[in-house]
């Protein structure tokens, strides 16, 4: 086990106690974690967060809502998928290294799988009308997945006008304005660090 001060210690007892009171398991062993993620990644078709949510916060209950919301905005400002480096956040925090591996290989193996028998079947099954109906349907049920995740997630800050505000003026920019994530991305976390030192968020 890591060295930690007792300032680290008191704060990892305050974090244990804390998700025991909001009924929070995490993963008991590597391989409950490994199963854990491999079951978020066989059936995540049409999108990954809205099957990673319910798993994890409403399934299993590893995490808090805030947890995941804070780990999912956390892994968004970093290069590669939002999930991928959420499993290794996750894991590394859960188990070390080898949770982290674990975790990463759990959610990637069975899309690994299901992404080259698809590209097969694409291959000669292109041009079929059939084919495009069911790609432009599950495009449709996964852009709705992602827009009920994104109302589970938002809920909370409802009752914040400057996270409000911040949300606003990031789908302004990004969606009318076209502005860069380059720049979009580090003058949002800049803003909100400058808020939350101010308990705005």
């Amino acid at each position: 086990m890591p060295f930690q001060s007792a300032g680290e210690g008191n704060e990892t007892l305050r974090r244990a106690a804390f998700r025991l009171s909001e009924g929070v398991t995490p993963p008991r062993d590597l391989g409950e974690l490994f199963l854990g993620f491999l079951s978020i990644g066989a059936r995540s078709f049409g999108g990954v967060l809205p099957w990673a949510y319910l798993a994890m916060v409403e399934e299993r209950r590893w995490l808090t809502h805030a947890d995941f919301t804070e780990t999912i905005g956390l892994c968004q400002v970093l290069p590669g998928p939002n999930l991928g480096n959420a499993s290794i956040v996750l894991g590394k925090r859960w188990f070390g290294l080898p949770g982290a591996i674990v975790a990463f290989l759990g959610l990637f193996a069975l899309p690994y799988v299901w992404v080259l028998g698809l590209a097969l079947l694409y291959a000669d099954f292109a041009s079929s009308p059939i084919l495009h109906a069911a790609v432009t349907g599950v495009g449709a049920a996964g852009a709705g997945l992602f827009i009920a995740t994104a109302v589970k997630l938002g809920r909370p800050l409802a009752r914040r006008p400057a996270a409000l505000a911040v949300i606003a003026a990031c789908f302004l920019a990004v969606a009318i304005g076209r502005v860069s994530l380059l720049i979009v991305v580090p003058v949002t976390a800049a803003v909100g660090i400058f808020l939350s030192k101010r308990d705005f968020l």
